[in-house]
């Protein structure tokens, strides 16, 4: 019997989106940007102290590869030829800090994650040298001095490190964010592997100069980074080398695909919801929450607490474009922390079920400051809690309380956004996993008081990472002129509850939030005192002593 024929559909870019609890490999159409396949595989995120967030590298590695030959597996069970494959992308969680030696292609350290608060006491040393009137730090970066981004976490691992320290002494060691190590290994590792970033993961390192588009001497001697551990940095759409097919990847049929595309998460979701436009914004919910602005060729600073980050540069000779950012830490992070924490359910999805069950908090708010709070208040004294509980609430409410913590998060940023452009947004464009959460979207557009606007087809960061791949220089399957861009289905979500219930609810999340702040009062454990950690885990405490006021039948939902 003659083999079934493969289908024809012209070229395919695959995109990895490497995300802080999940790792994907995705295959688009590059004429119709239809996603024909996809594999998905979770991340396990250590806790080895509290406030400390690592990953294993390898682990990351290892959820790639899995995710591309499965993904294969998938295109070969639908009939579609895997040599159409033209190129891929890679889309990655940002700032998250990896340290690895080149003789070896062993990582030195776990991965530091954003999200990881053990660089307090670093950056409250660090911020005592900038003088008042001369911010350089902010004015070259567009950042604050924040536990977020790498340069503290490149410097926790040169001073705490051992490893670390004598690899850089022997002119042995690399320093990467997520994409940097991905692209080195998938491009052969210690056999040629290439050693480069792109614009807008090296924005978020705090050692680039945003301006000059270059890893900045000043700032490098600031926070003490050997300059030569740093990966070479391109623009987010060019090739940077070809794939090198691990001896464990049946994928072998993508040997020699170009890696052509590289954007930081949001910047990839900015790409894939199309928002080439000054003014045009998106927000994402992941594990953090994160609303971009294209804010075109021109740097614009915020005076309300929101970040100036590079947006993309699609090739080597365009343009680079800036945004304004507000970040997030907890949104995702948050139904996760119900799960794996506190066991009030058993999956990410039955907490739309939950939600629906009540239909409201019952007043009661939850504010997850896990990290701190990022935008726009920068105050990483602050730690989570839930109030306004009574014996009557349960886990319904508290449940529907951590979905609006998520949007009243959304509307702090907004309104900065909103203030810093002066032009108020008339919808969001939304993405990112939690959007399938119908509960949320509409809970969005409520507090906001605006539509929110989500497109059938979510992966748009995949598919940001699968545009800048195809249409590099080189490449050139996926057009990004536009007339040539597909146009995208769109759910729309139109507020459903009066302006004035939407203000009050909101006013009274404020005052949630301001009591929030000010739980810790030490410095952050990198010294390793147990007396220190003692005083941390306050806003947990008070999670914890709260659920035990409440009673477990409570929580359990029995009357």
């Amino acid at each position: 019997m003659a083999a079934a024929k493969k289908a024809v559909l012209g070229p395919l870019v695959g995109a990895v989106d490497q995300g802080t609890s999940s790792t994907r490999f995705l295959v688009f159409n590059s004429k119709t940007a239809e996603l024909l396949s996809h594999h998905q595989v979770e991340i396990k995120q250590e806790f080895p102290r509290e406030g400390w967030v690592e990953q294993d590298p390898k682990e990351i590695l290892q959820s790639v590869y899995e995710c591309i030959e499965k993904t294969c597996e998938k295109l070969g069970q639908l009939n579609i030829d895997i040599s159409n494959i033209k190129a891929i992308g890679v889309s990655n969680q940002r700032e998250t800090t990896v340290v690895w030696d080149k003789l070896t292609g062993e990582p030195l350290y776990n991965a530091v994650v954003w999200l990881d608060l053990r660089t307090q006491s670093t950056v409250e040393n660090l911020y005592k040298r900038i003088p008042g009137n001369n911010n350089f730090v902010k004015s070259k970066t567009g950042l604050p001095l924040s536990t977020y981004f790498s340069a503290v976490k490149l410097r926790w691992l040169l001073d705490n490190v051992r490893k670390v320290q004598k690899a850089v002494e022997e002119n042995r060691a690399l320093f990467g964010t997520i994409d940097s190590w991905l692209i080195w290994s998938l491009t052969g590792g210690v056999n040629g592997g290439v050693h480069c970033t792109d614009v807008t993961n090296a924005s978020r390192t705090m050692l680039f100069n945003i301006h000059s588009l270059e890893w900045d001497k000043e700032l490098c001697d600031f926070f003490g980074i050997p300059m030569e551990i740093l990966p070479n940095v391109r623009s987010s759409s060019e090739i940077y080398g070809l794939m090198k097919i691990s001896h464990s990847l049946k994928a072998g049929a993508l040997e020699g695909v170009p890696i052509s595309g590289c954007l930081g998460d949001q910047s990839a979701a900015l790409v894939g919801q199309m928002c080439f436009q000054d003014g045009q914004a998106k927000n994402t919910y992941g594990t953090g929450c994160f609303l971009l602005c294209n804010t075109g060729h021109k740097c614009v600073f915020s005076e309300h607490g929101l970040l100036t980050t590079v947006a993309y540069k699609l090739g080597r000779d365009k343009p680079v474009y800036y945004a304004l950012e507000g970040s997030v830490a907890i949104a995702g992070a948050v139904i996760r922390w119900l799960r794996d924490n506190l066991g009030i359910i058993k999956s990410s999805e039955e907490i739309e079920k939950l939600a629906k069950e009540v239909g409201t908090s019952y007043g009661c708010y939850f504010v997850p400051a896990f990290s701190g709070l990022y935008a726009p208040y920068w105050e990483p004294s602050a730690r989570g809690i839930i109030c306004g509980l009574t014996q009557f609430t349960n886990k319904c409410h508290i449940a529907f309380a951590a979905l609006e913590a998520v949007c009243f998060q959304t509307r702090e940023i907004l309104d900065a956004m909103n203030r810093d452009c002066g032009i108020p947004l008339s919808h969001l464009q939304v993405d990112g996993g939690m959007t399938s959460n119908k509960i949320l979207m509409q809970l969005q557009a409520d507090i906001l008081y605006i539509p929110v606007v989500k497109p059938s087809m979510p992966e748009t960061t995949a598919l940001g990472a699968a545009m800048a791949a195809g249409a590099a220089e080189g490449v050139g399957v996926w057009s990004l002129e536009p007339e040539d861009l597909s146009a995208v289905t769109m759910e729309r979500f139109e507020p459903q509850i009066n302006a004035e219930e939407s203000e009050i609810r909101y006013s009274t999340w404020k005052k949630a939030v301001m009591k929030s702040m000010g739980w810790v009062t030490t410095q952050s454990p990198e010294s390793g005192d147990p007396s220190i950690f003692c005083s941390l885990p306050l806003g947990i405490f008070i999670v914890s002593s709260m659920v035990m006021l409440i009673g477990a039948r409570y929580i359990s939902g029995i009357p």
